[in-house]
Parts: structure tokens; sequence; C-alpha cells
């Protein structure tokens, strides 16, 4: 596969090691008994389902403080020889451990630089240091955008240190992240969370070759995946988790996509894909979208015009912010949006998600933390609640609607019927959205959307972050939600394959336009050269128009 993974891994040395590591949740039981160790220059690929314990084992290596709040945690941990038992976050960096969530925690407001060296910026000194301290110390911009750059640039991607984090696209986001924990002098272990969700196929082979780069200095790493190619490209070892037990551990080299799946799941899987496409040809026009424009920013969609089919799935697919994410936060109105859109040949008020909702369509975001949840409330509030406001179900009326009460008894019966559907791994509807795993979560996403029962459903990223069972199942139920209940789907996905998988057709979005729209069993080929072929088309013409290029 073109990697250079390490060899005579038992001279080296071993950088982190769990002995007998358990973690219970009160009554509920996470982890048992793990056993691995981690040695020098290795890449270790760690996968399972979502809920099966990786997020909690993380959380007790790099020291979060929700596990010395629960009760702590069941055996050790060394690093190096030495043993640990971190009570936050900084105490493990010190360790030389450093991890990079799948949540971003990145200030919007500041560069790239400013967020790789935060806490640890270059400053100049002056005169006035001698009187008041540290804290007027001024900094030294120069040296600094010149190591993050460094940073950056170890990476292979063109990210400006300049940039702000508020106006990259979700993958440069991802790339800076990564980069802020390259730049600590003594990164020893670096843990990775799901680093390629966000990323598109070229994207994610870039950050693939970073990674092998790093392990060859020596540096440990624990790479977190459901996209399981990847794990099998780059890992040296894998470990895999069910239900709380470390169930296999083996040498990449000994395993193939099919065999991790059945050990993560605990049964043979069903590699199959939707065959079935819509052929309709005759089909009534749903959405018709004509000049559209959103102001997104990483995301900037100009003048795009496609058609919805009734009854079809249309894929939205392109690379990493050329605008493909755009277009739905624009329909729904999450970012400003101009142009024409009719649904069912009534207008729709752009800018006012409120009337978009009460049209019948939903939307399922790429951000579900910062937009999909109320994190701090419980399952059953998150999936009923849009579903209350926008329209008054599952509540009840008295005095002829004066008074209006929610109906405990009908939200209760939702979320179970959603918790079935999804099969979201928690303790229940009372249990706050925060506490659920990012795979959990995501399915909450979806469950709020489809408890409204729309008519035409915007869903972005649909699988992010989700394990492959639970992949499967998400697409099941989207495939099954149109074709047996008639629920007209925009998908959107930096998956090419899952695209085509249970697409009718896929949109390809390039520069911010429509590069082209084709049936889903077109060849790749063909979808590679729309995301590639209207970028080389419009740098072209910038080139002629600079003259840098001679016409004839």
């Amino acid at each position: 596969m073109g990697t250079e993974k390490s060899k005579d891994k038992t001279e080296k040395n071993v950088l982190l090691r769990c002995e007998h590591v358990g973690k219970s949740f009160f009554e509920n039981r996470v982890l048992n008994d793990i056993n691995f160790e981690l040695r020098e220059g290795e890449i270790l690929g760690l996968v399972g389902e979502n809920g099966a314990g990786k997020s909690t084992l993380m959380k007790i290596l790099f020291g979060m403080s929700v596990i010395a709040q629960t009760g702590g945690y069941e055996g050790s941990v060394f690093v190096g020889e030495k043993p640990v038992k971190f009570n936050s976050p900084f105490e493990a960096l010190e360790e030389g451990i450093g991890m990079v969530h799948q949540e971003f925690s990145l200030i919007p407001g500041f560069t790239a630089t400013e967020n790789i060296l935060l806490n640890r910026e270059i400053t100049h000194y002056n005169f006035l240091v001698e009187a008041f301290g540290e804290r007027l110390s001024t900094l030294n911009m120069p040296e600094m955008i010149e190591r993050g750059g460094k940073a950056l640039n170890t990476l292979g991607v063109d990210i400006s240190p300049k940039m702000l984090i508020a106006e990259m696209p979700i993958g440069h986001k991802q790339f800076t992240e990564i980069a802020r924990e390259i730049d600590r002098q003594n990164t020893k272990v670096i843990i990775l969370d799901e680093p390629t969700a966000v990323l598109t196929e070229t994207e994610a082979e870039i950050l693939l070759s970073s990674l092998r780069k790093l392990a060859q200095k020596g540096i440990g790493i624990i790479f977190i995946s459901h996209r399981l190619q990847e794990i099998l490209e780059v890992a040296d070892r894998i470990i895999v988790l069910r239900d709380g037990i470390l169930v296999k551990e083996v040498e990449a080299s000994e395993a193939d996509v099919v065999k991790i799946a059945e050990w993560m799941v605990g049964r043979k899987m069903d590699t199959s894909v939707f065959e079935d496409k819509l052929e309709d040809k005759n089909a009534e026009v749903l959405l018709e979208v004509k000049n559209l424009w959103v102001d997104m920013p990483g995301e900037t969609v100009r003048n795009v015009s496609f058609e919805v089919y009734k009854g079809e799935v249309l894929g939205i697919g392109g690379l990493a912010g050329q605008g493909k994410i755009g277009i739905p936060n624009g329909i729904m109105g999450l970012f400003p949006a101009g142009g024409t859109v009719k649904f069912r040949n009534t207008d729709v008020p752009l800018n006012n998600p409120r009337k978009v909702l009460n049209l019948g369509m939903a939307f399922v975001s790429e951000d579900r933390r910062g937009v999909g949840l109320l994190l701090e409330e419980t399952l059953d509030w998150n999936i009923s609640f849009t579903a209350m406001q926008v329209k008054e179900w599952y509540v009840k009326k008295y005095l002829g609607g004066l008074i209006k009460w929610r109906d405990d008894a009908a939200i209760k019966q939702l979320t179970s019927e959603y918790i079935k559907t999804f099969d979201i791994k928690c303790q229940g509807g009372h249990q706050l959205a925060q506490e659920l795993s990012g795979g959990n979560q995501q399915k909450i996403c979806l469950a709020k959307a489809f408890a409204l029962k729309p008519e035409l459903l915007f869903v972005s990223e649909p699988t992010r972050g989700i394990d492959v069972g639970a992949k499967k199942l998400v697409l099941d139920t989207i495939r099954r939600s149109n074709r047996e209940f008639g629920m007209t789907v925009v998908m959107t996905s930096s998956e090419l394959e899952e695209l085509r998988s249970v697409c009718d057709r896929i949109m390809i979005v390039d520069e911010g336009k429509v590069a082209g729209i084709l049936p889903a069993t077109a060849p790749s080929t063909e979808f590679g050269l729309l995301m590639l072929g209207t970028s080389e088309t419009h740098r072209r013409e910038r080139e002629i128009q600079n003259g840098k290029v001679k016409t004839k």
C-alpha cells in the first residue's frame, strides 16, 4: 500500500502501557480489563463501534476531568516505566501525551498561528516587564508565524498561518488542531480521535502520509477511525474494542476490512449496497433552486441551480471548501443566502429557518454539537423539541389551545422508538446528550429530524464519526424512509462511495458552482474529473486574464 511501517517493534521502547484498566460510570461498566502497549515510532489503530469504550479509554489516558469526577478508574497506566494517574490534561501534556479531539477546540477569532501556539507564545522583552511582570510582554509575531507555518508544513498542507479559524473550511481546522500537538516540544504520544472524519479523500491521504513521517521521528500514535481502510493503510497494529472489552489485537498485515468489521460487531457483516436506483424520468420536481448564493465562511456558494425530484435521493459531493456544505445551510437559513428556491412550487423564504421547517423540510447539520444538539438537555427533549416547537406535536392542549403542556408519555414513546430504530447506546431518554459518544450524538440529530416527518430531508455528513455497523444502519434507515415512506432526501457527504451506494443522482460542486450531475451508477472516474475539472478550467481562465498563459 505504499506505507513504511515500523519493523523490529520488540527492540523499540514502550512509550505507553495500560494494565488491567477498567471504568464504570455508576452502574454502567464501559471498560473491563484493558491491556495494551504503544511503542516508540508505532502507529496503533484503535477501532470499535460507537459506545465500545474508545472515548472513555482516551479520556483516561489524557487525564480528562470527567474520569476523576466519576470515581476514577481501575488498573494502571505507565508512561515509559513511570506509573501515572493524570488528574487533568495539563498533567498529560507535561508527560508528552497530546490529543486531538473529535470536536474542535479552536478559538474562531484567532489565527492558525495563535491557536497553534496558544499558551506557548513567543514574546519580546521590554522594560515594562521589569515593573509590571510578564503580562505586559509583547508577542514576537514574525517568529510565531514562522513556527506556526513550520508545524502546518510538517503536515504537508497549504494553510496560511495568518488565516483566521472562522474563515477556514472544516478540513483546515482539523489540520490546525493536529499542528498544535506537533508543535509541542516534548510530544512523545499523539492520540487522534477520528482525525479524517471531516476530511476529503485527498486531505486524508495527506494526513496519513504526515502521520507516517511523525512515526519515523519516534512519536507513538494512537489512531482512532471508523474508516477501516485508512486504519489498514497506516497502522502497524490494530486493537479492537467491543462492549468495553479488548477482543482482538492483531498485526495490520493480518487483517482486512471485513475481518475488522466482524470483530467490532461480533457477527458476520452484510457488505451489499443498494441497487434499486430511481429511474422515473417523469418524476415531479419537488425542489427547484435557481441562482443560489450562500455566504458561509469556507463554503461559499455562487450561482447554483439544480432540481430535486420527488422520491429521489440526491447526493451532493465535492472537495472540502468548494461549497457543497453551504448549499443546505443556505437553503435552511443558517447562513445568509439569496436567489430563488421553490418547494412544491411555493417560494421558500430564505434566511428564515422557522418558515422553512413549516413548509415540510428538515435538516441534519454536519455540526452536531454547534447546531444539531442541546447538549445539556435530555435525549427525549432533544428528539422532540423541534417537532413540539414547529409542528406543536407531542403537546397537550387545554381550553381550546390557550394552555399547552408537553405530553410526556408521547415524548417517551417517541424517544424509545428512535433509540430502537437507530440502536442508540444510552441509559434511556433521561440521559443528557453530552454524555453520549460522538456517533450516538449523530444518531440523536437524525432522530430529531425524522421526528418532524419531513417531505424533504437535507442531511449533511450523516455518518461522520459513526462506526461501520452503525453507518450501514443509518444509511439503511435513510434509504428505507425514502423508498417505503416517500421521503425525498438530499444528502451531502465527503465520501463518494457512500453517496454512490445510497443516491440516485449525485451533484458535484466545485468552486461554489455545480460542476455536473451524474447518475450514481456512473464510473467513479467521471465524478473525479468533475471534482477537478471546473477548478482547473477556472484556474486557466484566471491565468489567461492575468497574462500568464498566451492564447492562440
